[in-house]
């Protein structure tokens, strides 16, 4: 049996789907377990509770081989009291229930102690963990590539595709969520001690995407930079609240200038296996296919 946090979003799902596939029992925490009937009907062992309930965390992680661990995708806001809660719950509930093995999504960047932005949420993650009795490994991903699933509609219907990444022919550390989901699952089932952290992904610049749309599109299209003094515009149009931009915009600022990054010393690298255009393709078999 296996702990999977955050069951119903990208990382736990692809998480939860390669340990079932390898015949695994899984159990996980739903706030509204209707709201995960699907993995019921898959076998999962849904509890009700949220991550942030101590108690409800404890009670879920007694008996298993191991658990995954993430911060729920809320957009930090100044001070991070959001992540200092979760962290919080998490600490307690491990006290509660120690475990044999214990798997940690964090994130590129997270040892640094500054100038990250939203990932200072991970960071304080990986800070409270850092002394746990029991082996933790840290999967530190880059940028998901589903982030750039929005260039499909703008590039299709205009040849271009905007980012806030630059300059275009710069490459950084990008990850597909499935391949987050098999390494955790390969963490959770493997044999190994103490504290391990993995560097996942590969990289690819603006251009890189650019090129991978094109293929999957079939024109030509280009990237360009958002120039700097529109991020906190374009942010506000993609939906990010008020309150979480300028974290949003120093994670961002942090990413380009090379802060945050691959490579740290002492850590384990593991590539990726799926490309930005095999991504898109399956993202494009949707609406705008």
């Amino acid at each position: 049996m296996f702990f999977v946090a955050g069951i119903t979003g990208q990382v736990g799902g692809a998480t939860a789907r390669r340990l079932l596939e390898q015949g695994h029992q899984v159990r996980a925490l739903a706030r509204d377990p209707d709201k995960a009937a699907a993995w019921v009907d898959r076998g999962v062992e849904v509890r009700r509770g949220d991550l942030n309930d101590a108690a409800a965390v404890a009670d879920a992680l007694e008996g298993v081989e191991a658990a995954f661990l993430l911060m729920p995708p809320t957009l930090p806001t100044s001070g991070y009291p959001e992540a200092k809660g979760t962290v919080a719950s998490y600490a307690e509930a491990l006290r509660r229930s120690p475990l044999p093995r214990l798997v940690v999504l964090s994130s590129f960047g997270s040892e640094k102690a500054s100038g990250l932005g939203n990932i200072t949420s991970t960071h304080l993650l990986e800070e409270a963990l850092a002394g746990a009795p029991f082996p933790v490994a840290f999967v530190r991903p880059g940028s998901f590539m589903e982030n750039y699933g929005y260039a499909l509609h703008q590039a299709q219907a205009t040849g271009a595709f905007d980012i806030l990444l630059g300059p275009v022919d710069r490459a950084v550390p990008m990850t597909a969520t499935a391949d987050i989901g098999a390494e955790i699952a390969a963490l959770l089932t493997g044999d190994w001690t103490g504290r391990k952290v993995v560097e996942l992904g590969d990289r690819y610049s603006p251009n890189d995407l650019a090129r991978a749309l094109g293929e999957v599109l079939g024109r030509d299209v280009t990237a360009r930079s958002t120039p700097r003094e529109q991020w906190a515009t374009s942010l506000g149009y993609m939906g990010v609240p008020e309150a979480s931009i300028p974290l949003y915009e120093e994670m961002m600022d942090g990413l380009n200038a090379g802060w945050i990054d691959h490579g740290v010393p002492g850590t384990e690298h593991v590539a990726g296996t799926t490309t930005p255009a095999q991504l898109f393709a399956r993202m494009g078999e949707g609406p705008c296919g």
